[in-house]
């Protein structure tokens, strides 16, 4: 094992893929000479060169649309879409193109694209720069959903998402790009649908999300100490679609209660369908009705302190756990 940040993570599958697929390249804004806004492409344009590297101009809807075409032509791009809160200028390409593609032609024509997407709040980034837009997309068929929690899963979801023939959306954390974790050796890739049980429990299931698996972890820490010690099993579903329905309904048939923790806003978002699954295939398992730990339903804040009382964390999940076990 080694460790590696989650950006490093994230570079070193880019990098092993290109070198493994000359078909695999990269397009983006500022990913070639700057090495990406975040420093994730770092390096690889001194590399792969300008062909495979490509600076792009700042059109969202332009770079999906030369990535769905050179992937159906045979490539396999991976863009970059600097913040999440940019999907909005793609929509079109996404969602009545890229999604669609593969079945309007029968099959015959393949779009093995993956879309890297920055997603959560950095701090301070505002209103635009600040949204976690997993759940805009989990309504359009044809479309895969990666949300990676750790470096290690950030790299093998990676790779399976570059060899893979659908369109993938792949969300990054902002705030877990520094974060250290144990990286296996060699050549590995994660499946798509197969959820992580991260800590095992028997008095409630917490589902997390990206990066609130972090805080429901140090939540599941705090709630486990006293003399009233709550046990809780924390599972990460790694991709949003598909979801690994059967893992999270057999962690709330051993607990009996589930609390859904995500970043983006509540209304609408990514626990809304997780709840609304458990409630079809799990309700009879349930003592509790299922809590939602979300972003309260306003548009993120730039000040500093607002934003805190408006994004939730470690504390929210801790009380809801409390909540459901009253």
């Amino acid at each position: 094992m080694r460790t590696l940040t989650y950006s490093e993570a994230i570079n070193e599958a880019l990098r092993e893929e290109m070198a493994r697929d000359p078909s695999v390249f990269i397009m983006g804004e500022d990913v070639g000479v700057m090495g990406g806004v975040f420093g994730v492409t770092q390096g690889l344009i001194q590399q792969f060169g300008e062909e495979r590297v490509r600076d792009t101009p700042i059109s969202e809807t332009g770079i999906v649309g030369a990535a769905l075409g050179a992937a159906m032509m045979g490539m396999r791009p991976v863009v970059e879409i600097m913040f999440g809160d940019f999907l909005g200028c793609a929509g079109d390409q996404i969602i009545n193109q890229v999604a669609k593609a593969r079945y309007m032609s029968g099959g015959k024509a393949r779009v093995p694209l993956t879309i890297r997407v920055t997603t959560g709040a950095p701090g301070a980034a505002a209103a635009q720069h600040s949204q976690s837009p997993e759940s805009w997309f989990m309504n359009i068929p044809g479309i895969k959903i990666v949300a990676p929690a750790t470096p290690a899963d950030a790299k093998g979801l990676l790779k399976s998402a570059i060899r893979g023939e659908d369109p993938v959306l792949f969300f990054e954390h902002k705030m877990l790009y520094a974060m250290k974790g144990e990286i296996p050796e060699g050549d590995y890739v994660i499946e798509f649908g197969k959820a992580n049980v991260l800590r095992e429990g028997r008095d409630v299931t917490i589902i997390a999300i990206g990066g609130m698996v972090q805080h429901a972890l140090a939540a599941a820490d705090e709630l486990a100490k006293g003399l009233d010690a709550v046990s809780c099993e924390v599972i990460d579903p790694r991709t949003l679609v598909p979801l690994d329905v059967p893992a999270l309904v057999a962690s709330v048939k051993k607990t009996g209660r589930a609390l859904i923790a995500h970043e983006a806003h509540k209304r609408g978002g990514p626990g809304a369908e997780i709840a609304a699954v458990l409630a079809e295939q799990a309700l009879d398992y349930l003592d509790a009705p299922i809590q939602r730990v979300a972003a309260k339903n306003v548009p993120l804040p730039y000040a500093p302190a607002l934003e805190q009382f408006v994004l939730p964390g470690k504390d929210d999940i801790v009380a809801a756990v409390k909540e459901v076990l009253r």
